[in-house]
């Protein structure tokens, strides 16, 4: 399993929005809990939202609860994240991976580890 951010990063400004799309290859992800996590300049990568295999149960950061949005469209192998009401603490590489245990904490461990998209939220 490939999992690669590559589409969606880009510089913006605080209360923008941004959509990250990550295209996984390799196999199929429609059995697997995904989620999203990233890593800002000097600080270890940390959990953002989490999605269940069918989707039907979402996790999320306490930082971005009610501001993100994670989704998933299984037949475009294809996890999502909406992000509204950015903050410039929101800067950091975002990656998406496979949520291999944990979904349901405050710290999800993840694996396949791909390809990430640099967001930057300037003030």
């Amino acid at each position: 399993l490939r999992c690669s951010a590559g589409s969606g990063g880009g510089l913006v400004q605080a209360g923008d929005s941004l959509r990250l799309s990550c295209a996984a290859s390799g196999r199929s992800i429609s059995n697997l809990n995904m989620g999203w996590f990233r890593q800002a300049p000097g600080k270890e990568r940390e959990f953002v939202a989490a999605t269940s295999w069918r989707g039907r149960s979402t996790y999320y950061a306490d930082s971005v609860k009610g501001r993100f949005t994670i989704s998933r469209d299984n037949a475009k192998n294809t996890v999502y994240l909406q992000m509204n009401s950015l903050k410039p603490e929101d800067t950091a590489v975002y990656y998406c991976a496979r949520v291999v245990e944990g979904i349901a904490t405050s710290a999800p461990r993840g694996d396949y580890w791909g390809k990430g998209t640099l967001v930057t939220v300037s003030s």
